[in-house]
């Protein structure tokens, strides 16, 4: 096996971090509340889609418009790896995850971006 098969063979078969991740406005402190089983690939996303103004929530796109990419924190707010223990629920825990953050923080309205409480993005 050569050495490109080699590192794509080791990277499917890392564990990839799941949990809940945030993106804060510095300057009025709104936040959007997103979670995954693999953290990586959303915030990835995220990023890609307010670069190119395709992001789904206009008024988090006109923010970043508006103030730009500098005045943004992307954080993970909790996470964990999934357990090689067959009754190990990734999904179930990350659903405990995303109800705690939730509560706790409240990202509706004036205090955040979200729309809604479905907040599970992969």
């Amino acid at each position: 096996m050569d050495d490109r098969k080699r590192l794509i063979a080791e990277y499917k078969q890392e564990k990839k971090p799941a949990g809940v991740f945030m993106l804060r406005n510095t300057g009025n402190g709104k936040i959007l509340l997103g979670s995954s089983l693999n953290l990586q690939g959303p915030l990835n996303r995220l990023r890609f889609e307010l670069s190119f103004g395709a992001h789904k929530c206009r008024a988090l796109q006109d923010d970043w418009n508006t103030l730009g990419p500098d005045m943004f924190t992307f954080e993970i707010v909790d996470s964990f790896l999934p357990k090689d223990d067959p009754a190990f629920d990734a999904s179930a825990e990350l659903t405990v995850l995303e109800d705690l953050w939730l509560e706790k923080l409240q990202p509706f309205g004036e205090r955040g971006y979200n729309e809604e409480r479905r907040i599970r993005q992969a």
